[in-house]
Parts: structure tokens; sequence; C-alpha cells
């Protein structure tokens, strides 16, 4: 029988995912007053974190009914939680602020640890907080459930390599077409490409897993009569493979800044729109912070956002010398802007959705834009997973890099990952640089 521990919940983690408070089966739980109290200043916003913050408010509430919850309620998985009512300021060591909310729950942790558990244990999001702890030698721990893999070497790019097989192979594939999937020693996922290479790297050949046929196919080269783009690295003719088919309605794409990613994205969008395919782009993205926030900002609310499109604007002008054609498309409403905080209760059917910054938004922010999908509508999620710029969420824990990994077995979902910078050699070079010192 695993022994039982003792948890401290921060507020960070409650409205990063309340459904955190019942993930420790088994253990207690215990939630200080002050979170209440910094949940309450929450629970009127409009977004995620409201809602989050109204959800573990109404547990609680929930939760009376069962018995004292400053004593302790068990709940059906074993796990008892509990509110803790006293502060014990007086735990809160010297030189920290006794009404700042983290310091108090730090009392709280200290009066636990030297009281009813030694090995008490604080989870927060927050990593000034963990040090906090760890200064005062309390156990803390980042919240751990949202992570699916466990380093970044992990995180499934979209393709394999396969170099140790019958060179005969190739000759096949490229006088048939395709080769059978039983050829290799290796289990291939759907959607995911292959490159084929001898030994020698005399003979290679690059190919897409169909999993209906089981067979490795011709990744077909991007025609479209309208729009004149072309592959200039592999992986970018992996991404206009997934991007242009229909059998694929969610299409995950990652890579550094200047792969490719977006151009190539609205390009493929602007020959379904063109096709008939589609009845409109859409785009949202997550919005940091440029100076003012949105709300500040003057106009309606495509004024507003603009500030945020510059990075379409730009890939507009690179693809057609003006911006006509992008303005052309706005008036016609076959373009449209939706920001997060207007995607709830909406349903996008026969459109082309773009996620754009998708590495910073959380996991439930993600399902709840592509629990909006309609019928004869495509979703794609794009972001640079070295680029993280939101609290409480890294690499290994953002909603698009969870989105990589739980859909890679999907028959309904493509990943490829763009590893080669196509901006310019100073950007790449930049770029690289970057990632190696981080």
């Amino acid at each position: 029988m695993k022994k039982q521990k003792t948890f401290i919940l921060d507020t960070s983690v409650l409205l990063y995912d309340c459904h955190s408070i019942h993930t420790l089966s088994g253990h207690k739980v215990i939630i200080p007053i002050v979170v209440l109290d910094e949940l309450d200043r929450f629970k009127d916003k409009q977004s995620l974190i409201g809602e989050n913050a109204r959800y573990i408010n109404r547990y609680l509430d929930g939760l009376r009914s069962k018995g004292n919850i400053d004593k302790g309620v068990e709940i059906e998985n074993g796990q008892t939680i509990r509110v803790e009512l006293n502060c014990y300021d007086d735990k809160i060591p010297d030189g920290l602020e006794i009404d700042y909310g983290d310091n108090k729950i730090l009392g709280v942790a200290k009066y636990i640890q030297e009281n009813e558990d030694k090995d008490v244990i604080v989870i927060t999001k927050d990593i000034n907080f963990r040090v906090k702890c760890d200064a005062l030698g309390i156990a803390a721990e980042d919240y751990y459930r949202d992570r699916i893999v466990k380093d970044t070497s992990e995180i499934f790019t979209g393709q394999v390599l396969l170099n140790d097989f019958d060179p005969a192979i190739i000759d096949e594939f490229y006088s048939d077409g395709f080769v059978d999937a039983d050829e290799f020693d290796y289990e291939f996922l759907p959607n995911q490409f292959v490159v084929l290479q001898t030994n020698s790297s005399r003979q290679s050949c690059i190919c897409r897993y169909d999993h209906k046929k089981d067979r490795l196919v011709k990744v077909e080269e991007f025609l479209n009569r309208t729009i004149d783009v072309s592959a200039r690295n592999k992986e970018q003719k992996f991404a206009l493979d997934l991007l242009t088919r229909d059998d694929v309605p969610l299409v995950t794409l990652s890579g550094l800044a200047g792969s490719g990613k977006t151009f190539l994205t609205l390009m493929a969008g602007l020959s379904g729109l063109n096709d008939k395919k589609y009845e409109r782009i859409v785009i949202t993205r997550s919005i940091q912070p440029v100076g003012k926030e949105i709300g500040f900002l003057p106009g309606d609310i495509n004024d507003k956002m603009d500030p945020w499109l510059a990075p379409i604007v730009d890939n507009f002008r690179q693809a057609f010398n003006d911006l006509s054609y992008f303005e052309m498309m706005r008036k016609k409403g076959q373009f449209e802007v939706a920001p997060l905080s207007y995607i709830r209760g909406r349903t996008f059917a026969n459109t082309f959705f773009i996620v754009d910054e998708a590495q910073n938004l959380t996991v439930h922010e993600l399902k709840t834009i592509v629990t909006r999908i309609g019928e004869g509508s495509k979703i794609i999620l794009l972001g640079d997973l070295e680029q993280i710029d939101t609290p409480y969420i890294d690499t290994l824990s953002n909603g698009l890099t969870v989105f990589i990994e739980k859909m890679k077995s999907s028959n309904l979902s493509g990943h490829i990952t763009l590893q080669k910078g196509e901006r310019s050699e100073l950007a790449t070079a930049i770029s690289k640089m970057i990632w190696k010192v981080k």
C-alpha cells in the first residue's frame, strides 16, 4: 500500500487546470484559505481562468454537504480535501511580506511540515514560489500531470529515417509508386513521413505511410493554378502534403522562426479557398501584450487585433507584393480574425482555421478551440516550441506539444517539425544560437 502524502495546492495550479484537485488519489490535499481569496478575484473573468476559478468554487461548495471541509472531506478516489482556515503568519520568515498570498501559503506549509507531515509537498506552477519553498526546506514540485513527454528529444517530429533495409526496395518504390509497410521492421504511425536512405546514402526517397492501405506512398508535389508556392526542403514538402489533403482535418506544424510555418499554411488556405473547398480563412492566436492590452487599444475588434496580425500581413505582402488581395478578402468576409475570447460557443464549418502561436496556449485552451471546428473544416496549429511567452507553461506542457503527442496515433491528424529556417541565413543562425544557449 502506498504511503499517503500531504499536498498543498497553489492558486496557479487550480487556475491552470481546475481538474488538478482530483488528480491526487489516495492522498491529502490542503487548500489554504488565501487561495480561495485569490480565486475569488478571478471568478468574474470571461476566460478559461475565470471558468476554472468558478469550477473550484462550486466544487468546494458541493463538498460542504459531505462534512466539515475545514476538517477534511474524503471523496470517491480515497483522496481527502481540506481547506486550511489558519494562516500561521508567525511561520512566515522575517523579510517576507505577511500580507502577500504566496508567503501566507508558505506559512501554512511550514506549520503542516512541523506539526502534521514533515514530507508535505507544495504543488505550484510558479517558479519563484518553488525557489522560496526550497530555501525554507519545504518540498515543492511543478504540476507534472500536463506533461506527456519527459524531454524535448522525445517530442514527435512527424518523420523517421530508415536505412537498414534491402536497397532494392527503393527501386521497387520508384517503379510502383509505393512499397508495402511489412517490408520494414518498424511500426509506422498514420500520416507519418518516412525517409528511405541506403547505408551508402547513394539512394534515397521520401514517402508517407498510408494507414488504410498499409503501405508507404509517394509524397505528391503541391500544384495549384492560382497559388505559386513551392517547397524549399523536404519538411516543407511534407507540410504542404498535410495542409492540402482533405482526409487530415487536424494539422500541427512546429519549427523555429522563419521555417515557413505561417507562409505555407496561408498559401494552402488560399489554395483551398480558390478551389471552393472552404468558404473562409479564420485565424486566432494567443494575445500577448505588445505595449498595451487589447482592451485599451482604439477602434473595433479588427483594429484592436491589427498589432497581432503583423506576421500574417507580412506573409501576404511577401506572396503578392502588396496588400490589395488581403484587404479584398477581409471586405468579402473570406478572412476573419477570431480572438480567443470570442470563440467560445461558436461553430466553424467549411473553414480553414489557423491557430498561430499555439505554443502559448494551454491544453484546455486548445481543446476549447478545436472542439469548435465543424464539418468541412480544417484546423492548423502552428508554433515554435522554444518560444514560450506565457507563465506557467513550458516546452513540455504547452497545448501544442500535448496535441502533437496525443494525436500522433490518429488518422485524423498529421504533424511535421520544420527543421530548417528559410527566412534568411542570419535569422536561422540566431535562432539556433539562442536555442543552444537556452
